[in-house]
């Protein structure tokens, strides 16, 4: 009996130290593995619980990673007619009942002169008027001023006159909808929702789309989510405007105890903790520490400097305890941010209880050892 138990115990022996010589078959760290530093060693980095208090102490730090919102205009509203440009082509029908014309020909009343260009100086060439500046009239004033230089050589003269808008007066839809291509601003009040509804508008299944806009050697940019929630922001747009429509790129890594190990997209343009732990699937059951889910982060290098805004370090952990309503709530208003890596630490729980199993079966082996 003595011999047999004697047995067991150095068979247990020699099994705890196998674990412990090999370690654990495990895919991601427990938190003392990463939080637990000596203070000697200078590590250069902060860790920050997710607390309410840490959303005050955050709210004021850099933003990493690039936002879809820079610096995008609002609207301005504009009036509904059209401004004459260079660039633009003209097409007037002159009507003229005297019967010695020297527009029209006998036994015509009516002239069609199509495609008069408005040359870079904002003017016209007219039969016997010679030129006649119109660029930064609206088509009514436009057709005013020719028909009084047209009564001096025709004073019966009738003039219709028509604009067929340049490339000073039209807008481009470069990408990202159905129909792209050069469209004429109808009016000066024409704005970016509509300019994507004339192209087709935004296909289904883009990933929060991105609205891109190209004007004056700049760019301005946000989310068409953003547009459709505050009309406000329906910008007004100019004649030369490029708008591409184009998919969030913006990311972050999933790794640890997670459900899903991967590159994770951002769905919307802001997503909180909780949001970031739902699209990877959630933590793994039975395998994740919920009390130590971290969020790593790499800050400006400029981080702690005296006169500085942020945090202590450059490089952050931010530890989420989610079996606590401080952690809860807190991480519902926690935001991820582009490029961060979110990451499940492994729970010391399961790594006992897989030592355990392990022991558990070493003694059924045991127990077939004859006595």
């Amino acid at each position: 009996m003595m011999k047999s138990l004697l047995t067991k115990v150095i068979m247990m022996f020699a099994i705890s130290v196998f674990v412990v010589g090999c370690g654990l078959p495990r895919g991601a760290a427990v938190q003392s593995e990463i939080l637990d530093i000596d203070d000697s060693e200078l590590p250069g980095f902060a860790v920050y619980p997710v607390t309410r208090s840490l959303l005050t102490e955050s709210a004021n730090w850099p933003r990493t990673g690039g936002v879809p919102n820079s610096g995008w205009i609002k609207r301005q509203r504009g009036p509904s007619t059209q401004i004459i440009a260079s660039g633009d082509e003209i097409n007037l029908t002159v009507w003229d009942s005297e019967e010695n014309s020297l527009l029209t020909a006998a036994e015509e009343k009516v002239v069609a002169l199509e495609g008069i260009k408005v040359s870079s100086d904002g003017s016209i060439f007219m039969p016997y008027v010679e030129r006649v500046f119109i660029s930064g009239m609206t088509p009514d004033e436009a057709r005013e001023i020719i028909q009084q230089k047209m009564e001096v050589i025709v004073p019966a003269a009738q003039v219709q006159l028509s604009l067929l808008p340049g490339a000073r007066n039209s807008v481009d839809l470069v990408g990202g909808v159905s129909s792209p291509g050069r469209f004429a601003l109808e009016s000066r009040d024409m704005t970016v929702l509509s300019l994507l509804s004339l192209g087709g508008g935004v296909p289904d299944g883009l990933r929060n789309p991105l609205i891109r806009l190209n004007r004056d050697g700049k760019i301005y940019m946000t989310s068409l989510a953003r547009l459709y929630a505050n009309p406000s922001l329906d910008t007004t747009l100019r004649g030369g405007d490029k708008v591409i429509v184009e998919e969030d790129i913006r990311s972050f890594i999933s790794l640890g105890a997670a459900g899903t190990q991967d590159v994770v997209y951002f769905s919307k343009d802001r997503l909180t903790a909780l949001e970031a732990v739902s699209l990877i699937g959630g933590v793994q059951n039975r395998r994740a520490d919920p009390q130590a889910i971290l969020i790593l982060r790499n800050y400006p290098d400029n981080s702690g400097q005296p006169g500085v805004v942020g945090p202590r370090e450059p490089r952050v952990i931010f530890a989420m305890d989610l079996t606590s309503p401080d952690g809860l709530f807190s991480a519902k208003k926690f935001e991820v941010h582009p490029d961060d890596l979110v990451y499940p630490t492994e729970s010391v729980a399961t790594m006992v209880e897989f030592i355990f199993n392990i022991v558990g079966s070493a003694f059924g082996v045991v127990n077939r050892f004859p006595q």
